[in-house]
């Protein structure tokens, strides 16, 4: 249940954000802010974005993401701190992620640093190892990569669940920016010591502007609304999965073990309390903020996880023949192909294990289980997604294929989206198959029937 005092705060945040959006400078909404808050919780922020992008005020996404790095420098020493003893442990995801950004950070500063030498007329005789070294760090900086994956691969979904759908759609755009600054500043980089360093220069600051805010970004707004709303088993599927995407420049040192409190059963009057308990938690999340005003209550409902129980192992009529549903899962494990495939309802509903998840073409991981289509694909290819749905859907198209030569894993892909129709011809969704077809190309001769 949201207070009159909640809906006043929200909405004098609505009313900053809205200002600026009409043009007003960054000066003037700043006094407006300190006058009304010398504390925030990132949930707030949460809630604001959502209701501004879902209000009828005319602001869209597009508008909430140029704005970010302006709201993200009001709320800079004003962000109320959340203390999780489990966050500081060596292995959780929150210190592996803070980490990662020590390192990226220091990258950026042995980069300004090397620059600036270059420049010097003393270095002449360096300039090779200069821009060697240069060359190096910039290959260690692009690690970034891995470390803005795992935030919207593993972050981001378990946000969704709860509820916080609107700061993983910005955040997710602003990566996408960032990621297109460095592109621009390696193809610059690829051009010395040819071309000129200042251009160089310009392109990497352009992008180390954008990055180090951020970073911001992540330490003061993402990691708080996750440590007020995560569970530790949330941390733990996320510390499992984290493999699969990588690291940036350092790795974890430790497997994070939360302690817990109680291992042994309980009786199962006690058990059957406890489910009940957890459910109704469950269903009504609340948080209790402390602010100088006092406290108030914000209140979210995170979707509700179900759990089906299968037998495995019977043989059961399937298709032309008898299947167990383990049989089936095999085989199609066994396939030579990645599959996806995603609901009537656009909720993406499977995907087959043919080879580990650091091996895949496109990556998945559990976390991805039951959200929308729309939620799995970065903002830039959104026009992209729905386009294919719609030829499919309709039935305008029964297949859409795609090819591109995949330079990290040295394959040459063929993606192929497949509308899935049941016997009366109903749309019932899209299977994505994913081949790896760089062995056709390198096949030796028209025939081969014999065995080697």
């Amino acid at each position: 249940m949201v207070t009159d005092m909640e809906d006043n705060r929200i909405q004098i945040l609505k009313e900053i954000l809205l200002d600026l959006h009409h043009g007003a400078s960054p000066e003037s909404v700043q006094e407006r802010f300190n006058q009304h808050f010398k504390g925030v919780s990132a949930l707030e922020i949460s809630m604001m974005e959502h209701e501004l992008m879902s209000s009828e005020d005319g602001v869209t996404f597009e508008d909430v993401m140029s704005l970010c790095n302006v709201h993200a420098n009001l709320f800079k020493g004003a962000i109320a701190d959340v203390e999780v003893a489990d966050a500081d442990q060596e292995g959780h995801p929150v210190y592996v992620f803070k980490q990662e950004n020590l390192a990226l950070r220091s990258a950026i500063l042995r980069i300004r640093r090397i620059i600036e030498n270059i420049s010097k007329p003393e270095n002449e005789d360096f300039k090779s190892d200069l821009f060697n070294g240069l060359k190096h760090q910039m290959t260690l900086l692009g690690q970034f990569h891995n470390h803005y994956t795992r935030k919207e691969k593993l972050f981001f979904p378990i946000m969704e669940r709860y509820g916080h759908d609107s700061p993983p759609k910005v955040m997710w755009g602003v990566d996408d920016d960032i990621r297109k600054l460095f592109r621009v500043a390696e193809a610059k980089l690829k051009e010395l010591p040819d071309a000129d360093l200042e251009e160089f220069s310009k392109s990497f600051e352009a992008f180390s502007e954008e990055f180090e805010a951020m970073i911001f970004k992540e330490e003061a707004i993402l990691l708080m609304i996750l440590l007020e709303t995560f569970t530790q088993d949330d941390w733990l599927s996320i510390a499992e999965e984290s493999d699969a995407y990588g690291y940036a420049i350092i790795k974890p040192t430790a497997v994070w073990k939360p302690k817990r409190e109680r291992f042994e059963e309980v009786n199962a009057d006690t058990s059957q309390e406890q489910s009940e308990l957890s459910s109704d938690e469950h269903l009504d999340n609340t948080r209790i903020i402390d602010t100088p005003e006092g406290q108030f209550t914000i209140s979210f409902t995170p979707k509700p996880k179900t759990e089906t129980v299968v037998d495995r192992e019977t043989t059961q009529p399937f298709g032309n023949g008898y299947l167990s549903v383990e049989e089936a899962n095999l085989i199609l494990n066994h396939l030579p192909l990645e599959i996806t495939f995603v609901n009537k309802d656009d909720i993406f509903q499977y995907y087959n294990d043919n080879v580990p998840a650091n091996e895949m073409v496109f990556k998945r991981t559990p976390s991805q289980i039951g959200r929308n289509v729309e939620l799995c694909h970065p903002p830039k290819v959104l026009d992209k997604v729905k386009k294919i749905f719609e030829l499919l859907r309709s039935g305008e198209r029964d297949q859409v294929p795609m090819w591109f030569k995949s330079e990290r894993l040295g394959k040459f892909v063929y993606v192929t989206y497949a509308a899935v129709r049941d016997d009366q011809g109903d749309f019932q969704g899209v299977l994505e198959y994913v081949q790896d077809i760089q062995p056709f190309f390198e096949l030796e001769s028209d025939l081969k029937r014999d065995i080697d």
